[in-house]
């Protein structure tokens, strides 16, 4: 019999996660895929492997939060690239505010009456904004007007100011794991800031983060990424394999929607990455076709439960 033949899944009562997972792996599309992604998260957690993770989209207002704070708290993050967006609603939910479900098919006219923004199925009180902002201007107020900041050490800046357990910012900041944040500008984060620069010192440099990135990256032994959506969180962490003699990551898994006719980046193949030299050639990687925020909480259930196996 082939070692490839399909193994048809068995689904049965009392299944823990990571055997409903073994059984998804003998199956083909994304249940396959998502199989293998397991596979690999699992061998990243190795002590040799520094693992960066790239967090694209909404996943903070769609309820990912305590999930990315908890794999740093655990290990699973060394290197966290995130956009700014998902720091602004870290922070909200940080000094305790909250999203809320909602519908996609509603009245935005209604909801903009009402003073509620929407991201797809989530609302969030527009007056949560004024406590960000009176939150933000006090982190600014904060710190030291001589000093210039790189940016993930204003990240760490703003989590050593939020209390909340939960939050990314403040797990990453106990943890030392650093936040690297490139388009923070395109954030109210970034928004903020500009604000606070009208009538104060604030110096942050934009470039400063990128020779600790790559000290990282050249210190590896072996690296892995988890990749959730792509735009400039992944192009961040595998651009840094054009300049450092490595030759690409060893483990990489991309989680996303998007298709890559368009050439967008969201939906780039990671076998197109390998042609630039951002994958190793020998690299186990594996694009999981799925929505985020089905695919990771299920992945990091597994691998959970075979690292409380060992």
């Amino acid at each position: 019999m082939s070692e490839n033949r399909i193994r048809h899944a068995d689904i049965h009562g009392t299944m823990t996660v990571d055997q409903l997972v073994k059984q998804m792996e003998g199956c083909a599309f994304g249940a396959g895929r998502i199989g293998a992604a397991c596979d690999i998260l699992e061998e990243m957690q190795a002590e040799d492997v520094t693992k960066f993770f790239g967090l694209s989209g909404a996943m903070v207002p769609a309820g990912m939060r305590k999930i990315v704070a908890d794999m740093i708290r655990d290990g699973y993050i060394d290197v966290l690239v995130t956009t700014g967006a998902n720091m602004v609603h870290d922070v909200i939910e940080g000094i305790g505010c909250c999203h809320e479900k909602g519908s996609a098919t509603a009245d935005d006219m209604e909801l903009k009456k009402q003073h509620i923004n929407r991201i797809y199925d989530v609302y969030l009180n527009e007056d949560y904004f004024g406590d960000l902002e009176d939150k933000m201007q006090h982190v600014y107020g904060s710190m030291d007007p001589a000093k210039t900041y790189s940016i993930s050490e204003l990240m760490s800046e703003i989590g050593r100011n939020i209390d909340d357990r939960d939050s990314i910012l403040r797990a990453a900041y106990d943890c030392k794991v650093p936040i690297y944040c490139p388009a923070i500008q395109d954030s109210v984060l970034g928004l903020q800031a500009w604000l606070f620069k009208q009538a104060n010192k604030l110096n942050v440099d934009a470039f400063a983060d990128m020779r600790e990135f790559m000290d990282t990256c050249y210190g590896a032994k072996r690296t892995g990424a988890v990749l959730l959506g792509g735009g400039v969180p992944k192009n961040y962490i595998l651009q840094s394999m054009l300049v450092t003699p490595r030759g690409g990551f060893d483990y990489v898994i991309q989680i996303t929607m998007d298709r890559a006719e368009t050439g967008g980046l969201s939906g780039a193949t990671l076998d197109e990455a390998r042609s630039w030299g951002k994958v190793g050639d020998n690299a186990k990687a594996v694009q999981v076709i799925c929505d985020s925020t089905i695919a990771l909480p299920l992945m990091l259930a597994a691998v959970n439960e075979r690292k409380g196996r060992k």
